[in-house]
């Protein structure tokens, strides 16, 4: 790591809370705001239990906090069951025949929706087939299935009995799915026979069943008929060393009756690896206790949640925004959650402004990935459709350039609805900085001020505070509830990762500011720092600055070896509405950069390209477009990649000045 990193971005636009808004908030004020970051400043063991005592607890915790950095323990000597709060808890209420979830398939004619109490029927009735096939508490689950209903099904029958679920995002490949399973020792694998992503269905079943026969560990895999009605050749699906059963049919003739089993706070929920892992897959652990308050703690401050909203989160179960925003946390507070299976333009590109118009989605939670793709597809199709039902937006997975903001802001939002841009990780397991919409003025890029009982700082290598508009290291100088609690077999890499760069704090990996008035903003990974003839560049500045001109609708900025600057800098830019690039344009974006933060960040190179390479999830795959920049190809691993010809496409000589 270097000393520090510049920052040369420049925003000075400012939205604060409508009055209306205000008025009706969770926290309505910068006063009301102010007290509570004091109230958790002043006595955090009080501020965080009283949050943690709104789940149910079978018996009360003792301690709030044993411990420190970077093994500290929360709320020590509780006993409780994940699925009591997010189900069990409702059904004595009004929300008992409330929609839990709304599901919409991919094909327009699937549409599920489960109530509160049909929820917990079903989630019984699956974790009582698992204890059939002898799973424990402790034990570990893969789950490895589409965004179909039975995927949060399966994961809180886990959550049921104390086992340890693991789910792999279906676009994995099997070989990305074997490790995993050999990692985390599963003792049983969910799939499915497929799974819709744009018109095409996924072989699910054969990825699963090649992933099953390479994990010795695994002895059941159950398979989910998503997409057949023929019954499953159990002997021919079973393997050498696994039985395999039919999802439907095992289930079945379950009881709708299921005791939970009742664990320690800190005994592990779920493991989850991250994305963008290479060699040994990183499972990140996560407790019961601790990642459910936190979970549910910023579902209902982040989303000023009430119980009239339909709330609708983008995000694939298989990435800790499903867990935590799909499912859990909404679960936990007694929402309505929409789940959608398909991608955002099948079967045309408005398919996610129909899903908010038909169902009166109020809260619509989604990526600055989808956003800029929005804006590159054309303001036509959200004009299509009514979005007067939303009051909210949110935003996830990575900083967001201004310029997508204040499209976001205006195109989906008709100036109305305040904008959420939150920051955080799988390993923070919830939300960490984000505005409180009632009560924190937004400003375009920046996800704002932390939320009460959450201590980020930026500073320099030597763990120093940076001075206001000072790039540095974004840390979080003292435990909370989520964080992780270590790497699921190598306690060692826990620490080595997160603990030694700054002794005594968590660090991200990310490059931050803080302005003078408080507000975090992110300027993209470490590992993603331009070094240009001694200046340390943040990417996302880069890209931001691009993104703010009018004919650019997406653009990644990465680093190529140059013998007199160190780096050159290389731009990869997706045009607006379909627009073809046109003589000038290469030295227009070049002079805008130059314009907006300096001629040290002037691109070297700029190529176009109808689209950037992104793993299913969305997110830009930096890792193969420095390759390109430095040798024309990419020979990385591309399991994960969305499209192939995407890389094909960008492989060409770069732009010359």
């Amino acid at each position: 790591m270097g000393e520090s990193i510049e920052s040369v971005m420049k925003e000075g636009r400012s939205f604060a809370p409508s009055a209306s808004f205000s008025a009706s908030s969770r926290v309505g004020s910068p006063a009301a705001y102010e007290a509570l970051c004091r109230r958790a400043e002043q006595d955090p063991d009080g501020f965080w239990a009283e949050i943690a005592r709104e789940l149910a607890w079978q018996t009360p915790f003792s301690t709030v906090r044993a411990g420190d950095f970077p093994h500290a323990r929360w709320f020590v000597g509780g006993k409780l069951n994940a699925t009591v709060s997010c189900l069990d808890r409702h059904l004595s209420t009004a929300r008992r025949n409330r929609a839990a979830i709304v599901w919409q398939g991919e094909p327009l004619e699937e549409r599920r929706t489960l109530t509160y109490f049909e929820l917990h029927r079903e989630v019984c009735r699956a974790a009582n087939a698992l204890r059939s096939l002898g799973i424990q508490s402790g034990d570990r689950v893969g789950i490895y299935l589409p965004m179909v209903p039975e995927l949060a099904i399966a994961v809180l029958a886990c959550a049921r009995i104390g086992a340890i679920h693991s789910v792999v995002f279906a676009g994995f490949s099997a070989e990305a799915l074997r490790d995993r399973m050999v990692d985390a020792g599963a003792r049983c694998l969910i799939t499915a026979d497929s799974g819709w992503r744009r018109g095409k269905l996924l072989p699910l079943r054969a990825a699963g069943l090649t992933a099953a026969e390479g994990a010795p560990s695994v002895a059941d895999v159950i398979m989910l008929r998503r997409n057949t009605r023929d019954p499953i050749d159990l002997s021919v699906a079973s393997g050498k060393h696994f039985r395999a059963h039919d999802w439907h049919a095992l289930t079945g003739e379950q009881s709708a009756v299921c005791e939970p089993t009742f664990v320690d706070a800190e005994h592990p929920l779920f493991i989850l690896y991250t994305s963008g892992t290479t060699g040994k897959p990183k499972g990140v652990v996560h407790s019961t206790g601790g990642y459910l308050t936190g979970a549910a703690y910023t579902t209902k401050l982040v989303f000023d949640l009430r119980d009239e909203d339909t709330y609708f989160c983008t995000a694939d179960v298989g990435w800790v925004t499903g867990h935590s925003y799909v499912i859990y946390g909404p679960l936990a507070c007694g929402a309505t959650s929409v789940m959608y299976e398909g991608a955002p333009d099948t079967p045309s590109q408005d398919r996610l402004w129909r899903i908010i118009d038909e169902l009166g989605v109020t809260i619509f939670y989604t990526a600055p990935t989808a956003i800029r793709a929005f804006m590159r597809w054309g303001e036509e199709w959200p004009k299509k459709h009514s979005l007067a039902s939303l009051r909210l937006l949110g935003t996830v997975g990575e900083p967001i350039n201004p310029e997508a903001w204040m499209w976001y802001r205006r195109v989906i939002g008709g100036e109305r609805c305040p904008i959420v841009d939150t920051w955080w990780q799988t390993e923070t397991g919830a939300i960490m900085i984000a505005p409180l919409p009632g009560a924190v003025a937004t400003k375009p890029g920046s996800c704002t001020r932390p939320l009460p009982g959450i201590h980020p700082a930026v500073v320099r290598k030597d763990g120093t505070r940076c001075a206001p508009d000072e790039g540095g290291y974004l840390v979080i100088e003292k435990p909370w509830p989520s964080m992780l609690r270590t790497v699921w077999g190598d306690d060692a890499r826990f620490v080595s990762t997160y603990f030694t760069q700054l002794p005594g704090k968590y660090f991200t990996g990310d490059g931050a500011r803080q302005d003078a008035d408080g507000y975090f903003w992110v300027m993209g990974r470490v590992d993603d720092v331009l070094n240009v003839a001694g200046h340390r560049l943040g990417t996302a500045e880069v890209e931001s600055a691009l993104v703010s001109h009018p004919i650019v609708a997406e653009a990644a900025v990465v680093g190529r070896p140059d013998d007199l600057k160190g780096q050159a800098v290389v731009a990869f830019v997706t045009l607006r509405g379909g627009r073809s690039p046109q003589e000038g344009d290469v030295e227009a974006l070049k002079a805008h950069v130059t314009k907006e933060i300096g001629a040290i960040a002037r691109p070297d190179d700029i190529r176009f390209s109808d689209a950037l390479p992104k793993t299913r999830s969305g997110k830009i795959m930096r890792r193969l477009l420095k390759e390109i920049a430095a040798t024309g190809v990419a020979t990385g691993d591309v399991t994960t990649l969305e499209d192939m010809n995407v890389l094909n496409k960008l492989a060409t000589a770069p732009d010359e000045e």
